[in-house]
């Protein structure tokens, strides 16, 4: 297990199931990453733009506005460009993980998802983003 201190890393989850955003943002903040979440991709849309996050985890079937969609618009952005932005789905298809790329995911990791395995790939992204400042 990758064990890097946080230093103050937003993370948003963007879920419209209440009760896996909640238990997502608690382990989060256990670990010590500072962490909230969004019920559809619109209001994560907006609190990416506002807040401008180290990390957005997205789930793909969301109403509306899909993950896909949101990855999407999140990148169309020039600001956002440094975001991680991760998928977390029950999606795990071939097809489902070409969508992810080829809408701008940096991974794409299937629900339930490992903490340990989400920490793995998100400090690779946050040790750089550190080093590029």
């Amino acid at each position: 297990m990758v064990n890097a201190k946080p230093d103050s890393c937003q993370i948003l989850v963007v879920d419209d199931n209440p009760d896996a955003a909640f238990t997502l943002v608690m382990l989060l903040k256990l670990k010590g990453y500072d962490a909230c979440s969004y019920p559809n991709g619109r209001e994560g849309i907006e609190a990416t733009e506002r807040l401008r996050p180290d990390v957005v985890l997205l789930d793909l079937a969301m109403p509306e506005i899909d993950g896909y969609e949101t990855c999407r618009t999140i990148r169309m952005q020039p600001s956002e460009k440094e975001i991680v932005v991760i998928a977390l789905s029950g999606y795990n298809q071939p097809e489902d993980i070409r969508l992810s790329w080829e809408s701008g995911f940096d991974a794409h990791l299937v629900k339930p998802v490992d903490l340990d395995i989400l920490t793995q790939r998100i400090t690779p992204h946050l040790a750089l983003k550190r080093v590029n400042g």
